[in-house]
């Protein structure tokens, strides 16, 4: 499902609250063809959320996301397609 920011720069608490409604055990931030962060706000928002936060190249972040599914975990993912810019 589309869940709207196209470049890590425009994460924000807003785009990620569909994410947070149910809370996962684990999001995952796919940022595009290399890893990166978000803002630091944004991590402290999804740390005192107790969510713990995985950032990684968005190939990885899938291929994480569907193993940690597999094993039962209660885990989102949010991607940004490879290519996006920063």
């Amino acid at each position: 499902m589309p869940w709207g920011p196209e470049r890590l720069r425009d994460i924000t608490a807003e785009s990620l609250s569909m994410f947070l409604d149910t809370p996962p055990e684990i999001l995952i931030i796919g940022t595009g063809r290399t890893t990166a962060f978000p803002d630091n706000a944004i991590m402290q928002q999804l740390r005192d959320q107790h969510i713990g936060l995985e950032c990684m190249d968005s190939r990885s972040a899938a291929r994480t996301y569907n193993i940690l599914l597999a094993e039962g975990r209660n885990v989102s993912a949010a991607m940004l397609l490879p290519g996006s810019r920063k």
